[in-house]
């Protein structure tokens, strides 16, 4: 279940949504690295949108790593390397150039072709023809922005990947929970399910195609698995008493849960193949919030068990349980990076609850958040930035914090509220 089910305290929000997810910059971080994108040219017989570019600014400047200088001071507006004139780019603001054009494709499809190159040695550091289903021109935004990041970072980029988070509108009777996913800039929003009851805590499976969710539409908690693009749901968990916090295992066959039918909450691992499901813990305390390191051979966890909420690691191997977080008195709704170095959770201090960063390796904490309640933080599947739920103006929104500085943006739709968001994995299938 949602964070605060550690202590079973269910927070359900209401008010009027639209599905459009809108996003405001409102930190840019510091020493963002200032590149050119030169406007992208149109071959004879392609064609093109100029949204394309400023999609693909708006997902650099949003990472809080680059800034992209003015059009007006471009020196020269190339878009063949051959027309690159480097000395005229050398002592200017930008260290990197990017350029790009419309390519002819097959009938049914657009393609659009992208450089990266440095500006000082001349070096090509990335050179792409990327391809989409006609017409799809955030995607191929997306997939540019892609190409570009890594180039410059070394890092994949994960502007092409979706997050998946609950809307609630409506109030009484009429109150509605949505299951939706977007892409990671919050467009193309799909509702995946509607409910008259509380929808909570999805989850990506690694292949992007299935989500696991906790729904109450038969009075009282039950996990199901979406599949995404076809359609259909099973439920997988229906025990008596809480079934919570689901969370797939890397290799996308085991799902970690919470369940309390034997006692009280306690982690499951389910089989996905089989149905069988094997119980992880035993303590007198709540064990909640599973989250899988990379290795698929431990999980975080949140506990009870050492007076307030902290934690834990599980090993799977031998079931040896060891203390993570240290500091403060409540840290809960553990993420772990992709890379398995880094842990994010919700810290509370002084009456307000924040995202906070523990590296692993040397146990060093550091506040991401300063929100008052910042709660269910989520990875990016690169591990650049983290997705949590917050308060703007009274009601709940999306925001994403840069894990490294400082950079920040929210999104929320025009009215209602927005929570429990999950980010999804970097191989986003094709619909």
């Amino acid at each position: 279940m949602s964070r605060r089910a550690l202590y079973s305290v269910l927070f359900l929000f209401a008010g009027a949504a639209q599905a459009q997810l809108h996003i405001v910059v409102t930190g840019t971080g510091s020493g963002a690295t200032p590149l050119a994108v030169v406007p992208f040219g149109v071959e004879a017989g392609a064609a093109g949108d100029p949204e394309v570019r400023r999609i693909v600014v708006a997902d650099l400047e949003r990472t809080g790593r680059f800034r992209v200088v003015d059009e007006a001071a471009l020196p020269q507006r190339p878009q063949r390397a051959a027309d690159i004139r480097f000395e005229l780019w050398r002592g200017g603001e930008a260290g990197h150039l990017v350029i790009g054009r419309f390519l002819p494709a097959a009938a049914g499809r657009s393609a659009l072709g992208v450089q990266v190159f440095d500006v000082y040695t001349g070096r090509q550091l990335a050179g792409q023809r990327l391809e989409v289903p006609e017409g799809r021109w955030r995607a191929l935004a997306h997939a540019a922005a892609d190409v570009i990041y890594e180039a410059l970072t070394g890092e994949p980029g994960a502007f092409s990947t979706r997050i998946a988070y609950i809307v609630v509108v409506g109030e009484g009777r009429d109150r509605e929970w949505r299951l939706e996913v977007a892409d990671a800039d919050g467009a193309d929003p799909r509702i995946l399910l509607r409910s008259k009851r509380p929808i909570l805590s999805p989850a990506f499976a690694p292949d992007g195609r299935r989500l696991a969710y906790v729904s109450f539409e038969n009075d009282r908690s039950e996990i199901y698995l979406q599949w995404i693009y076809e359609g259909r749901r099973e439920r997988i968990a229906a025990h008596e008493g809480i079934n919570g916090a689901p969370a797939f295992a890397p290799d996308g066959r085991r799902l970690a849960y919470a369940a309390s039918h034997e006692g009280n909450s306690e982690l499951y691992l389910l089989d996905l193949d089989t149905g069988r499901s094997e119980r992880l813990t035993r303590d007198s305390a709540i064990d909640t919030e599973p989250s899988w390191f990379p290795d698929g051979r431990s999980l975080a966890f949140a506990s009870g068990r050492a007076g307030g909420a902290q934690v834990y690691r599980l090993d799977l191997a031998d079931r040896r349980v060891r203390r993570l977080t240290f500091e403060g008195t409540y840290n809960a709704s553990p993420d772990v990076s992709p890379d398995g170095r880094t842990l994010v959770f919700v810290h509370g201090e002084g009456g307000a609850f924040r995202i906070a960063a523990l590296d692993l390796a040397s146990g060093t904490m550091r506040r991401l958040t300063d929100g008052r309640l910042d709660e269910s933080p989520s990875f990016a599947p690169n591990g650049a930035m983290v997705l949590y739920a917050t308060q703007a103006e009274g009601r709940g929104v999306l925001a994403a914090a840069a894990l490294h500085g400082g950079a920040r943006q929210r999104l929320a739709v025009r009215e209602g509220q927005v929570r429990e968001p999950a980010w999804g994995p970097l191989n986003r299938p094709a619909r």
